[in-house]
C-alpha cells in the first residue's frame, strides 16, 4: 500500500522533468537548469521539513521502558521453538550477553523438577519463563509507519508491533526517506523503543533530482540510494515505473546489494507479470497481484468489465477478486509456474490479512481491539470514502464478499503449493489500511497461513528464519537474527500459552475460553518481547498505546473504553 507521504516523496514538479531533459540533451547544466535544480532541492527540503513536523519520530527511550541489555541475562526454564522448523524442546535456559544469544542449555526433563543452582549463576537479570514458550522475534516483511492523517506518532506503531512480538520490520516504506534513515539508526543504537528497521523506498524517493524519467536515471537513483541508507526498493509498476525503468532498477539494485519487492499493480501487470519480474531478478512479490495474471493461459489480461476504472477503488478492489475463476488450480501450468518461480528464487509475501476485510467486512470492522487500541483518527481513515486509499467499501455486497472468498481459496492454495515445492514464503501485514491495526494484523496473517494449509511450525519459520533470510540475502551475508541459536541476535517472543496450539493467544487482547470451573477467562497475549537484548513488558507497551488512544479520544470529547 502506498501512503500519502510516499506519493509526495516520489512526485515532483514538472520543472524537474524539463531540467532533467535539458541536462541529458546538452550534457552540461545551463543557468536555467541550475536554477531549476536548486528549486527542486529547496522543494524537497521543504517537503521533508513538513513531513518531520507532522509525522513524529519516536521519543527517546525512557529509563522505565524495557530492561537491558545486560552483560548477562538468562531466560529460565522455557519451552523453545527455535524458528528453523524444529519441534519444540524444553525446558531450556537461554543465555544472553548484551545483545547476543551465547548459549542454550537444557534445564531438566519434562515431568521432573528442574535442576537447582544451575549455571550461569551471576546473571544481572533473569526472566522466569517456566511454563512459557519462546520463539525468535517476528519479522514483518511488509510494514508502514502511519501518516500525519491517521497515525502521526511512530511511537504508537512501534509499540503495537513490539507488543505482538515483531522485532524487525521491512518498511516499504516506513516513512519518508530522511525520517526512515534516522529512525533506523536510532533503533539500532537502542535510543528508541522500536523494532529493527529495514528502509525500502519507492524509486525516486529522497533525492533532489525529481522524478525518474528513464532507465539511466533509475540506475543513478539506485546508486544514490545505496549510498544514502536505502536497503531496498518497493515497486508499483505504474506512473513513471515503466518496464524499462523497473528492469534497470532491479539490475542496478542487485549490483549494489539492495533488495527489491513489487506490488504489481493492475496498470503494469499486462507488461510485466510476476513470472517475468522474477525471471528478471525481483526479490519479493508482495500481495497477490501478478500471480494469477501469469496463469491465464491463452491471454495475458484479466477479463475486466468495460466500465472498469482503476481510480474507482470499489471497482478496482471489487474486480481484483473476479480473476479467481480464470485460472485452474493444480494444472500443469500451475505447477510449471511455481517451479519457475522457485528456480528464480523469488519470495512470496502474500499479506492476506490486508485484504481479509474484503471477504468479511463486518468481522474486520468490529474486531474487538478497535475500541481500545485504534486511534480515532485511524478509525476515521478506515471509514468508506472515495479519497482515502483502501477505504473502498462504497457499496460492498454479498457478491463482492463471495468472490473474495473464492479468490482466497485459490490464492491460499497457490501460496501453500509454493511452500510445498520448496519456495520461500514470508509473513507481512501491510497494516494501517482496510481496518487492519498494526501488530494485530500480523497475528491474523499467521492464522491465515494456517488456513492456507501451513503447519504451525512452518508458519513460525516463515515469520522468523525465512523473513530474516529474505532481508539478509541481497547483502550477500548470513542473517544475524531470526533463529534462537548461539551467536544470533537476542530477539525473542515469550508467551504464556502454546502458540502452536492456538495463534489467537498472540493477540494483544488475548483469547477467551471456558475454564474448568465453567467461567469465561481471557488468556494469552505476548508476555515479553526481547529486541536486541532489551526486554519489553508487552502488556505495558499496550497500556502505553491505550493511553495514546484515550488521550486522542479525550481531545475529541469521545468516551474512553476498553481493557
Amino acid at each position: 500500500m502506498r501512503t500519502t507521504l510516499g506519493v509526495k516523496a516520489v512526485l515532483m514538479g514538472a520543472g524537474a522533468v524539463c531540467a532533467a531533459a535539458l541536462l541529458l540533451a546538452t550534457g552540461a547544466p545551463s543557468a536555467a537548469v541550475a536554477q531549476t535544480q536548486a528549486q527542486n532541492q529547496a522543494q524537497s527540503q521543504a517537503q521533508a521539513a513538513q513531513a518531520r513536523a507532522t509525522l513524529n519520530p519516536a521519543p527517546p527511550r525512557r529509563a522505565d521502558e524495557g530492561f537491558g541489555p545486560y552483560p548477562l541475562m538468562v531466560v529460565r526454564g522455557a519451552m523453545l521453538i527455535d524458528g528453523t522448523g524444529a519441534p519444540p524442546m524444553g525446558p531450556v535456559d537461554i543465555v544472553i550477553e548484551n545483545d547476543k544469544i551465547t548459549d542454550i542449555i537444557q534445564a531438566g526433563w519434562p515431568g521432573l523438577p528442574e535442576r537447582e543452582g544451575r549455571p550461569p549463576l551471576n546473571a544481572a537479570h533473569e526472566i522466569d519463563a517456566r511454563g512459557m514458550y519462546v520463539m525468535p522475534g517476528f519479522v514483518d516483511a511488509h510494514a508502514h509507519g502511519g501518516s500525519p492523517q491517521k497515525a502521526p506518532d511512530l511511537e504508537y506503531v512501534y509499540k503495537l508491533w513490539l507488543a505482538h512480538g515483531v522485532t524487525t520490520v521491512r518498511g516499504v516504506s516506513l516513512a519518508p526517506h530522511d525520517i526512515a534513515v534516522s529512525e533506523k539508526a536510532r533503533s539500532a543504537r537502542g535510543e528508541i523503543v522500536a523494532p529493527r528497521i529495514f528502509n525500502y523506498q519507492t524509486i525516486g524517493s529522497g533525492w533532489s533530482r525529481g522524478r525518474i524519467r528513464n532507465p539511466e536515471m533509475a540506475r543513478e537513483w539506485v546508486r544514490w540510494g545505496a549510498a544514502n541508507g536505502v536497503d531496498g526498493i518497493k515497486f508499483f509498476l505504474r506512473g513513471d515505473e515503466t518496464p524499462e525503468v523497473v528492469l534497470a532498477a532491479i539490475d542496478e539494485a542487485k549490483k549494489n546489494h539492495m533488495g527489491t519487492v513489487a506490488h504489481i499493480a493492475q496498470p503494469g501487470v499486462a507488461q510485466l507479470n510476476a513470472e517475468q519480474l522474477a525471471a528478471a531478478g525481483l526479490g519479493t512479490i508482495t500481495h497477490f497481484y501478478g500471480h494469477f495474471e501469469s496463469l491465464l493461459g491463452g491471454r495475458t489480461i484479466q477479463d475486466y468489465p468495460t466500465d472498469y476504472n482503476f481510480y474507482d477503488e470499489q471497482k478496482r478492489f471489487g474486480e481484483a477478486a473476479e480473476i479467481w475463476d480464470e485460472v485452474e488450480p493444480g494444472s500443469a501450468q500451475w505447477y510449471a509456474y511455481l517451479e519457475a518461480q522457485k528456480k528464480a528464487g523469488v519470495v512470496f509475501d502474500p499479506t492476506m490479512t490486508i485484504y481479509a476485510a474484503s471477504r468479511d467486512l463486518m468481522r474486520a470492522r468490529n474486531a474487538p481491539w478497535h475500541q481500545t487500541y485504534t486511534l480515532p483518527a485511524l478509525a476515521d481513515y478506515f471509514q468508506s470514502t472515495r479519497d482515502n486509499h483502501g477505504s473502498y467499501f462504497f457499496d460492498w455486497t454479498t457478491s463482492n464478499e463471495v468472490a473474495w472468498r473464492r479468490f482466497y481459496e485459490r490464492f491460499m492454495r497457490l501460496v501453500n503449493d509454493y511452500k510445498k515445492v520448496g519456495g520461500r514464503v514470508t509473513v507481512g501485514s501491510d497494516s494501517g489500511f482496510i481496518w487492519k491495526l498494526y501488530g494485530f494484523g500480523y497475528i491474523e496473517e499467521l492464522e491465515l497461513l494456517q488456513e492456507a494449509g501451513f503447519h504451525p511450525l512452518e508458519i513460525v519459520r516463515a515469520a522468523t528464519m525465512d523473513g530474516a533470510t529474505t532481508l539478509a540475502e541481497p547483502t550477500g551475508k548470513a542473517p544475524t537474527f531470526g533463529i534462537v541459536r548461539p551467536g544470533m541476535s537476542a530477539d525473542l517472543v515469550i508467551t504464556t500459552e502454546n502458540p502452536l496450539a492456538n495463534f489467537k493467544t498472540l493477540y494483544g487482547t488475548g483469547h477467551e475460553r471456558l475454564s474448568p470451573e465453567n467461567r469465561i477467562e481471557t488468556v494469552g497475549g505476548v508476555r515479553w518481547t526481547v529486541a536486541r537484548g532489551v526486554a519489553y513488558d508487552a502488556p505495558a507497551l499496550l497500556a502505553d498505546v491505550k493511553a495514546m488512544v484515550d488521550r486522542q479520544k479525550a481531545e475529541r470529547g469521545e468516551a474512553q473504553g476498553g481493557r
